[in-house]
């Protein structure tokens, strides 16, 4: 190999003219340029596999070289020695750290990344697919994101998408199309937040993009579509669910980031308050019955229970888990199935398959009708610990929704052993937030020492954040938002023979609450959110916020 050959010449050169994939697929790889005088343009060896296909492949190469009045030759190299030279450059893109700035979310990078695409010249918005139409779609799992990164502008654009919105804990992607523009929307810490807009035939593109990452129908712009990512990057796992809908103005694209970090999946992290862990524990020790976890969408419910099983895999027990999707690998000696809609497994026939695996516990990922939840309970009956989520606002009212799905009271007293109900409350951050007295009619709200310090979000507006910006004072951990990060906020009600005779009697939601306050010190959701104010870890804004309290 010349000398002239460097891992960043090639970089640059197959940013400029080609793509990653295309370079794999054919065998092809721009080596460095060679210029005789200053001032000439200079002309780009070419290395190629296979001189027999130099016939074939030439013209258009040449073609699309001479766009930029670029020239090139070739020069035959081994398939080894190609694939060689296309990994270095792969990892010098993002060893140099060239490009994509990958530290934060960040609207520049991406804008960077797309801001060709403003063009009218349509060869600048052509990209590469990375499918290959006559072997098929390549494996996903053995695709590293890195290496599409390396392709056009549009491909930069979803890549520094993807990876800045993990790295930054974007849960959801919104790329929704205006009647002008297009415009992207995340979700972080549970609020939707603009990112930035974009043009329409840019927007259109990066939709497009990321539809064939998801080995969805690029073609089809009307129906709604279903599909997920799945790459690699730095030796970790990425998975995204994506969702098209046909809207007023165009196609929108929402892009759901799954969590996979296992580090979270602790008990002890997850639940703050001690006496709400340990009664949780008491029931998952039980050897049977069944444990609810309820929620709405995005409040934690498949962590908590993920952080559970994990608690329970100790070796002397068979854990098996129906799932859609499966979110994290929990690994051990736990079986997670992947609800399989299409050949019709879904919650209820694979918990049947269960037991006759000789199951001890048994995760269903959500109980949604009717046979499900009867199905679940049954399986509690007969000596094994079922765990599952419900979507429903308290503890209590997810009983309710199981009396709805006719589920007998007998059944539901003799088999459900507590329910969790959790959300998600945003932490306030220690950068830049303020500490001040609670006011009056707050202290009375909450029952709180009117002389209790509490901490209050420093959040600024669009024009204060970019005022801060420009004089270097915006916080640098939250950029101005006032929260970072989140923390749970949970109410256990567990099923001892005064609340089973309070449903058996009939007795309201209210009133089985009430019972569960005051005879079992049940913390409410909003009671355990003000526990967290009074240890400065969020405030009752936010508490107000989730909680829904008036």
């Amino acid at each position: 190999m010349e000398n002239k050959v460097t891992a960043t010449s090639v970089r640059k050169l197959v940013d400029k003219y080609f793509s990653l994939q295309w370079c794999r697929d054919n065998l092809v790889v721009p080596l460095y340029t060679e210029t005789s005088l200053p001032m000439e343009p200079g002309i780009i060896k070419i290395a190629i596999a296979n001189y027999s296909y130099l016939g074939t492949i030439a013209e258009p190469i040449k073609a699309r070289l001479s766009q930029s009045g670029q020239k090139c030759e070739f020069v035959e190299r081994s398939q080894e020695e190609i694939q060689e030279i296309l990994d270095l450059a792969s990892e010098e893109r993002f060893i140099s750290g060239a490009g994509i700035e990958l530290s934060q979310f960040d609207e520049d990078a991406v804008f960077e990344a797309i801001k060709a695409t403003t063009d009218n010249d349509e060869e600048k918005l052509d990209f590469e697919f990375d499918d290959d139409e006559e072997g098929g779609p390549v494996e996903e799992e053995d695709l590293d994101l890195a290496n599409e990164m390396l392709g056009s502008k549009i491909q930069n654009a979803a890549g520094a998408i993807l990876i800045n919105s993990k790295k930054d804990n974007v849960s959801d992607i919104h790329i929704e199309p205006k009647e002008d523009k297009y415009k992207i929307r995340v979700r972080k810490d549970g609020v939707m937040q603009d990112f930035m807009t974009m043009p329409r035939k840019a927007g259109g593109q990066l939709v497009a993009c990321l539809k064939n990452m998801a080995n969805m129908d690029i073609a089809e712009k009307r129906a709604s579509q279903d599909g997920k990512i799945l790459r690699k990057f730095e030796g970790n796992r990425m998975e995204f669910r994506c969702s098209t809908v046909r809207i007023k103005d165009g196609e929108k694209m929402v892009l759901r980031i799954l969590n996979s970090d296992a580090s979270v999946l602790n008990l002890d992290i997850l639940i703050h308050i001690e006496k709400v862990r340990n009664d949780f524990r008491k029931i998952m020790n039980t050897t049977n019955g069944i444990i609810i976890v309820s929620g709405p969408t995005g409040s934690g419910k498949s962590t908590t229970l993920a952080a559970a099983l994990r608690e329970k895999d100790n070796g002397e027990v068979n854990i098996v888990t129906a799932e859609d999707p499966v979110e994290y690998n929990l690994g051990g000696d736990i079986s997670q199935v992947q609800v399989n809609k299409a050949k019709g497994e879904n919650f209820a026939k694979l918990l049947r398959t269960f037991l006759r695996q000789d199951p001890d516990i048994i995760l269903i990922g959500e109980t949604r009708d009717p046979e499900t939840a009867e199905s679940s309970l049954d399986a509690a009956e007969t000596g094994h610990l079922v765990f599952t989520t419900l979507h429903a606002n308290s503890s209590c009212t997810s009983l309710t929704r199981l009396l709805d799905m006719e589920v007998p009271k007998y059944k539901l007293n003799s088999s459900v052993r507590g329910v969790l109900a959790q959300r998600l409350l945003r932490k306030v951050c220690t950068g830049c937030s303020i500490k001040r007295p609670i006011s009056d009619q707050e202290a009375r709200e909450f029952n709180i020492n009117l002389n209790t310090p509490v901490m209050y979000a420093n959040k600024l507006n669009s024009k204060e954040k970019s005022s801060r910006k420009k004089e270097g004072t915006l916080c640098s951990k939250c950029k101005g938002l006032g929260y970072k990060g989140r923390i749970g906020t949970y109410e256990l009600l567990i099923l001892d023979r005064k609340i089973q005779k309070a449903l058996t009697d009939g007795k309201t939601t209210r009133e089985v609450e009430n019972l569960a306050v005051q005879e079992n010190s049940m913390l409410t959701l909003t009671q355990y959110g003000i526990e967290l104010v009074k240890e400065h870890l969020t405030t009752i804004s936010e508490v107000k916020r989730v909680c829904n309290s008036d």
